[in-house]
């Protein structure tokens, strides 16, 4: 316990933030050992993610403290490549954004580099997007996406004359997460680390590229009809602004905002959790695009990287999966030939619709760190609703490029009298009905995933729904040629596919499902079979 409050009391001697230094002092005067242990239970750990945890005092979480001391290390590593190096840097809206933006700028121009600092509270794909335009070094967007409230982060680019070629302003890949994690652990003391930048050899310089992202995006919309309804919700985000001037530079003027979550609000209260992909997430857009007899809903998720798609259905409205998605975007842009790219997690149908148009077809690991990074790329995205429809500007999921691209291509359809649905079962009658579905496990204790795991990668079931299952892959042994990750892929005999992993960012057990049903539309069938393989994998797994 001495150890603990010893660490506690040095850490708040340091702490250059006065809010959150008193925190500190508090719970080590009233010896609370409970309260302590959460705060300083390790440094937080900085990944191929950078970093992501909760807003408050201590080592563990997200604070000023642990910002300063990472750029200090960011800078550090970048030294190595160059000697003033340029970084961009963004924020979005939520708690301790502002601040932290301040202070990674701060530390940069002190260290002598050279600090791009983004206008506060923009998208995660204007970071992306700048730090190619102005050919930077690296580039560092503070948010925490579709975390919940309490959450923010730390994400980081590499680009410039630090990482060139396919991987240029690409998010870091090993081995420049465990170079910065040891530069951040080898780092002063927060409140040691310079940040006066009055006397900086560096400078701090206020750059605005949204009016060139907004031309990139009106330059790649294709030409074409452009009379379609749409609903926009950013999420409580920091999309809406540049989301509807995207659309407007394409050309689409009928674009009405849900009035309760236009505006950036941290604490997103229409919402359970700031997620487009979650149950009950766009209710309100569902009742406003009623209200205003919309052809499409674009949801953003708080950072805008991420795009949902939501269309009439007979019933109301019925949001598109990821997966249809994708396989809509990849189909409207494979004409443009180049490579399609998709996590390994994500659908199959990909692959069939590149080879049926021409293309070339790549599965990667998950992640837009290593789909961004395809050579060739023309189009990438992952099940989770990250798309990247113009590789050469923002090598990174954007949510924005996305809704623009999705409603150029709604609106070839309405002027041919189909929609999106059409075009799906069109889809499925050329090239077969590929559907899709995830299934989840969340446990309170983290390392009860492995055993779990564990015990199916030795004794994998030997059927699922009827099928006999013809292979049982070890992904830590290398799947198909891609790089050694934990998980399991069961393939079938009748093509059915099941991906068991653990998540990257959560104490979650996911499992991604995939039936094929050839010989044209067949949605029910394959609905049945999945709901069929869900049921067999929930009893065997045990949950």
């Amino acid at each position: 316990m001495a150890s603990l409050l010893e660490t506690a009391r040095q850490w708040a001697e340091h702490d250059p933030d006065p809010s959150t230094r008193a925190e500190v002092e508090t719970l080590v005067a009233a010896r609370d050992e409970e309260a302590l242990k959460p705060l300083f239970a390790g440094p937080l750990e900085f990944g191929t993610a950078g970093l992501r945890g909760r807003i408050g005092p201590g080592e563990s979480q997200m604070n000023r403290a642990v910002v300063i001391r990472t750029t200090a290390g960011l800078v550090n590593v970048l030294k190595k490549y160059v000697d003033v190096p340029k970084v961009v840097i963004g924020c979005d809206a939520r708690y301790g954004s502002a601040d932290f933006h301040n202070d990674v700028a701060d530390v940069v121009a002190a260290a002598g580099g050279h600090a791009l600092v983004l206008p506060p509270q923009n998208p995660t794909p204007l970071t992306a997007f700048t730090v190619r335009e102005l050919g930077a070094d690296a580039g560092v967007m503070v948010t925490a996406s579709h975390n919940p409230p309490q959450d923010n982060g730390y994400k980081v680019y590499l680009g410039g004359r630090v990482v060139t070629g396919d991987g240029e302003g690409v998010q870091i890949v090993p081995p420049f997460d465990a170079d910065i994690a040891a530069a951040i652990a080898a780092a002063p003391a927060a409140d040691e680390i310079p940040r006066d930048t009055a006397s900086a050899t560096g400078v701090v310089e206020r750059v605005d590229t949204r009016e060139q992202y907004l031309a990139r995006i009106k330059k790649r919309a294709a030409s074409g009809p452009r009379e379609l309804a749409i609903t926009l919700t950013p999420m409580h985000g920091v999309g809406s602004d540049l989301a509807v001037k995207a659309l407007q530079a394409a050309g689409f003027t009928d674009v009405k905002l849900v009035a309760e979550q236009a505006q950036p609000d941290p604490d997103f209260p229409t919402v359970a959790f700031p997620n487009p992909e979650e149950p009950g997430a766009l209710d309100l857009a569902f009742a406003a695009a009623g209200e205003a007899q919309s052809d499409i809903i674009l949801a953003l998720d708080p950072d805008a990287d991420r795009c949902a798609v939501a269309i009439p259905a007979e019933n109301g409205w019925r949001q598109l999966t990821g997966d249809e998605t994708g396989a809509l975007l990849g189909d409207y842009l494979a004409r443009e030939g180049g490579v399609l790219a998709n996590s390994v997690v994500s659908s199959r149908f990909l692959g069939r619709i590149a080879e049926a148009r021409g293309a070339q077809w790549k599965t990667t690991l998950t992640g837009f760190k290593w789909i961004a990074r395809t050579p060739g790329l023309s189009f990438g995205y992952e099940e989770a609703i990250g798309y990247c429809c113009d590789p050469e500007a923002v090598a990174d999921k954007d949510g924005i490029s996305a809704a623009v691209t999705v409603a150029c291509a709604a609106a070839e359809l309405k002027s041919a009298g189909k929609n999106l649905q059409d075009r799906l079962d069109e889809l499925a009658n050329e090239l077969g009905t590929y559907k899709t579905k995830p299934l989840t496990f969340r446990f309170d204790d983290i390392t009860r995933i492995a055993p779990v795991l564990q015990e199916v990668l030795q004794t994998p079931p030997a059927y699922l729904a009827g099928s006999p299952v013809t292979s049982a892959s070890d992904m830590s042994k290398g799947y198909q040629g891609l790089g050694s990750t934990p998980g399991l892929v069961l393939e079938t005999e009748a093509n059915d596919r099941v991906i068991i992993r653990p998540s990257g960012t959560e104490p979650k057990l996911k499992c991604y499902l995939e039936v094929v049903r050839e010989g044209g539309v067949d949605w029910e069938s394959a609905d049945e079979r999945l709901e069929q393989i869900s049921a067999e994998l929930t009893q065997r797994l045990g949950m």
